[in-house]
């Protein structure tokens, strides 16, 4: 819930959002681009905060926090205002949160569950983003008429700011079900190693380049996913609220690929799970950069989305289950999910401001062609990141870590 406020309204209800407030897909974009830069340097202070601090107190406060934004933005402010509240929620939903989720999943899954672990924590997330969408899309279409024609601008305004207050206020609930439901346990692993030193040290693997540069590439896959609404209003000429409907039915993939991909991962390992994610989302990619509704070949496109919705979320669901592979040491977790996050997921800097300009570039179907091609390059380097930390692996780079004296006080 965490990142349904700054993502899920605009994934889920973009051609409304846009409407109104007045947005261009450019404008939407350098807001998404504003609350990366904030979350770029939230990321590796964030991952230090988590090796220190309870994981309890750090998710809580991060989702009440977020959840207030929300019931900024649900008062509809103009451009000015809503990029200072995606700047806010670029701190709140990473700098106390981000760390120490992956941290205490990690924690959790142990030495020989980490697909697993990772998967079931995607498979969530997932489930609970497609449910909550499901129930306000239901409330969004009960709000306005049948008749998408008669459909007003206060209308529609209403319903928007309906489902804003409703995932703040569901956030909130998060915010409040994390505080009783996470454990407040001491941490019981030895003395603590110097962060900045064990900063320095993340910084030095090769391996945790690599895992960054997959995850740059996944986090593409995942942010392309913010314009398959507008996909299915523009070209597959859906109304607005079917095009929600669309995108949630392909949010539901989400948890069968996410465990599918973990028990994969676990089986054989998390590279082989990740670089054949990467190939079906090529092989998904390309022909939706060729093929248009008029040619017949509707189905074939439906197909081919779906087909992409399961590979980005399949990679969603191991990506950081490459920790243990590269036998990150489990003191630096928090050094090391900072750093592999700052690079990892510049995409929320660059990837809307240029995918914005691509479809305003060439409005309707070509703009959307060229978006799927632009997807398609990042899934071919993907597939090259991995096949550089597959080398790295058999070079035996994984093993290089400190000793856990020279990290400790």
């Amino acid at each position: 819930m965490v990142f349904a406020l700054p993502f899920h309204t605009a994934r889920f209800f973009r051609p409304t959002l846009l409407d109104v407030f007045g947005f261009s897909n450019t404008q939407l974009g350098d807001l998404f681009a504003l609350y990366g830069v904030l979350a770029m340097l939230s990321y590796l202070p964030g991952g230090m905060l988590a090796d220190h601090f309870s994981a309890r107190f750090l998710l809580s406060a991060s989702l009440v926090a977020t959840a207030l934004g929300g019931f900024a933005m649900a008062l509809i402010p103009g451009p000015l205002a809503m990029g200072l509240i995606y700047a806010y929620w670029g701190v709140t939903s990473i700098f106390l949160f981000w760390g120490a989720l992956i941290r205490a999943t990690r924690d959790w899954g142990g030495s020989g569950a980490q697909g697993t672990a990772f998967g079931i924590l995607e498979a969530g997330r997932g489930f609970v983003a497609a449910t909550v969408a499901a129930l306000l899309v239901f409330v969004f279409a009960a709000m306005l008429p049948d008749d998408s024609n008669a459909i007003t601008e206060a209308g529609r305004r209403s319903a928007l700011q309906v489902v804003i207050i409703l995932y703040s206020l569901v956030t909130l609930a998060a915010g409040v079900l994390t505080w009783i439901a996470i454990p407040d346990a001491e941490r019981a692993d030895g003395p603590r190693f110097r962060p900045l030193q064990g900063m320095f040290v993340v910084m030095s693997r090769p391996v945790v380049w690599a895992q960054a540069a997959i995850v740059v590439a996944a986090y593409c896959g995942y942010k392309g996913l913010d314009n398959y609404a507008l996909y299915a209003t523009e070209v597959l000429g859906m109304s607005e609220v079917a095009a929600a409907q669309f995108a949630t039915w392909g949010a539901y993939l989400r948890p069968v690929a996410a465990i599918l991909a973990g028990l994969f991962a676990d089986r054989f390992n998390a590279v082989k799970a990740t670089g054949l994610a990467f190939l079906i989302m090529l092989l998904s990619y390309l022909p939706l950069s060729a093929l248009a509704p008029g040619t017949g070949a509707r189905n074939m496109i439906l197909i081919n989305l779906f087909v992409s919705f399961f590979a980005v979320f399949a990679l969603r669901g191991v990506y950081f289950a490459l920790l243990e592979e590269n036998r990150t040491p489990k003191r630096l977790t928090g050094a090391a999910v900072g750093m592999v996050s700052l690079v990892g997921f510049t995409p929320e800097i660059f990837f809307a401001p240029i995918t914005g300009r691509i479809l305003d570039a060439s409005p309707g179907v070509g703009g959307h062609q060229n978006y799927f091609l632009f997807l398609a390059v990042v899934a071919a380097l993907g597939l090259l990141a991995v096949l550089a930390l597959l080398m790295l692996h058999r070079r035996g780079a994984a093993s290089f870590w400190p000793a856990r004296s020279d990290l400790a006080r």
